[in-house]
């Protein structure tokens, strides 16, 4: 697709393009539970209205905590996801 002149890709074409590569494939397939995870708690967080400070203040952590789960650059403790569970009312459930 072309835009003024340019060259324009989609994300999924580019995705397909970057997965032949061993490495970025790798990394890619080693982030889906990160992925997983900051997805389902933006949904979740949306569905009941809360910015990402209402909710930290709900949990007892900071924005920057939540807003680093969310984009895929933490690694929470099962307590805090515990805590973040009962604080959108809902039940964290894990499986393997």
């Amino acid at each position: 697709m072309k835009y003024r002149g340019y060259k324009v890709y989609t994300f999924q074409e580019d995705l397909k393009k970057r997965l032949k590569n061993p490495a970025f494939r790798k990394e890619w397939e080693d982030s889906e539970v990160e992925y997983q995870l900051g997805c389902k708690l933006i949904e979740a967080r949306l569905e009941r209205k809360l910015s990402q400070r209402d909710l930290a203040k709900k949990v007892g952590t900071s924005q920057a905590q939540i807003a680093r789960i969310e984009g895929m650059d933490a690694n929470p403790s099962l307590h805090l996801l515990k805590r973040i569970a009962a604080a959108l009312n809902t039940k964290l459930q894990i499986s393997f």
